[in-house]
């Protein structure tokens, strides 16, 4: 491949991108091929570049790679296009994150799953990224060895993963006893490269579409510029950053009525993730060696309840519990029935809801679910049970006051999130943020 070829094209696609992929945050139903996206564009991309192409006017006309930027978009296809092809390797292999930590996360899911060891090694420091909590709370299993750059790296009965720190990445040296080259891009995010593995691939894609979500377009784009003019990222608009966060936690206290701290994640799967997680470990140390119970609407949307079971499927304390809550079922007496099963055995119950997110279900009395939710119960021994946690998704009402003062769940342990990317917001602020959430805990 001639990589001056790659470049120069790269370059044009640059100048002439389409406003559209820097500043849409999902897909474009025109052009928009779920069953074929991201690979369909990588194709249609593909033509352009073989035909050599001069006129670049005709891009935003290719078929999309949105879909809500988890699985990909066109700067993010582009970028792994360009490492793929400078490298010399598949395009499929070559996998862009938001996240630091997730592409770890994703490799060490599949291999707990099938039972298969996993080695991480390291040149430089890596004092951000917390191994630690995998182990504690993820319950992931593997071992960590810092090394040195001429050191041999052994052969591993299992899955080695490299993590280093590069300021070229066309320069990556892929080692025949590394596994997953990941590549952490400071602020950016991260780049996983799959050297072989292609059993991998999907279940990398699938957890990043579930966890987190592709490298955002913006850092997309600044990381093609510093790959192709061979220069550092530079970072003056963190200030910019952190000014519209700011406003957007501002708007979040006002509209909520509510003195507690906010949080801003990149997606709603990737606070929810959060969430869970979170009170994984809140549920472990508070109430060690009680059983976890995660209590999902079978029908919410599937994300949520594909991302809730495979949490199930690593944490052996962890279980799901459906919450049937349409059709001739009522949430409110669904959640009174199964919250009086789960106190006989005094386990921690963790309710998933949405109101009123998801259309087929209908929005219960809030004050029949304020009563059930602050129901004192006993366990079969006749002790006080652990009351529930409400995690509440109010995306598509989100000035309804739930937490404020005095409101409707102001005396329940809640916390309640929102996306962001369904609302129109401030131009500033949109370009940074992609979701919002709101976490308040009581």
């Amino acid at each position: 491949m001639d990589d001056k070829n790659v470049i120069d094209f790269t370059k044009k696609i640059l100048e002439n991108i389409p406003t559209d992929w820097l500043n849409l945050t999902t897909h474009r139903l025109d052009i928009y091929d779920e069953k074929l996206a991201k690979i369909q564009f990588l194709e249609e991309f593909e033509k352009l570049f073989n035909k050599k192409k001069s006129d670049f006017s005709k891009l935003e006309d290719l078929p999309t790679a949105y879909d809500y930027i988890r699985l990909g978009h066109p700067l993010s296809c582009i970028l792994e296009w360009l490492i793929s092809k400078l490298l010399n390797i598949n395009v499929e292999n070559v996998i862009s994150f938001s996240s630091r930590m997730i592409p770890i996360m994703s490799v060490l899911r599949k291999n707990l799953l099938d039972k298969k060891n996993t080695r991480i090694v390291y040149f430089e420091d890596i004092d951000d990224l917390n191994f630690e909590i995998l182990k504690t709370v993820y319950n992931y299993s593997f071992s960590n060895h810092k090394i040195n750059k001429n050191d041999k790296i052994s052969k591993f009965d299992g899955s080695t993963i490299l993590i280093s720190k590069d300021n070229e990445l066309s320069n990556i040296k892929l080692y025949s006893n590394i596994d997953f080259h990941i590549s952490i891009q400071s602020n950016l995010g991260s780049v996983v490269i799959a050297n072989g593995n292609d059993n991998y691939i999907a279940d990398i894609q699938h957890m990043r579409r579930r966890e987190t979500i592709a490298m955002t377009p913006q850092n997309s784009f600044n990381l093609i510029n510093s790959i192709i003019c061979k220069s550092s990222i530079n970072f003056d608009d963190n200030n910019n950053s952190e000014y519209a966060k700011n406003i957007v936690k501002n708007l979040i206290k006002e509209i909520t009525k509510s003195d507690s701290k906010s949080a801003v994640a990149s997606s709603g799967l990737s606070m929810q993730y959060a969430i869970m997680m979170g009170l994984v470990d809140f549920a472990q140390t508070t109430y060690p060696n009680k059983k976890i119970k995660f209590i999902v609407p079978p029908n919410c949307y599937g994300g949520t309840n594909d991302q809730a079971r495979r949490v199930a499927d690593c944490i052996p304390n962890v279980d799901i519990i459906d919450l049937l809550v349409d059709g001739k079922n009522n949430m409110v007496n669904s959640l009174d029935t199964i919250l009086e099963e789960i106190s006989q055995e005094n386990s921690v119950p963790l309710i998933i809801a949405e109101i009123p997110t998801n259309p087929r279900v209908e929005v219960p009395d809030l004050n029949n679910l304020k009563n059930v939710l602050s129901k004192k119960r006993l366990s079969k021994r006749g002790d006080i049970a652990i009351s529930p946690i409400f995690i509440l998704d109010q995306t598509f009402c989100p000035n309804f006051n739930f937490l404020g003062n005095n409101a409707i769940l102001s005396k329940i342990r809640t916390i309640s999130y929102v996306s962001g990317s369904k609302f129109q917001v401030e131009e500033n602020v949109q370009q940074v943020i992609v979701l919002v959430m709101n976490i308040q805990f009581k």
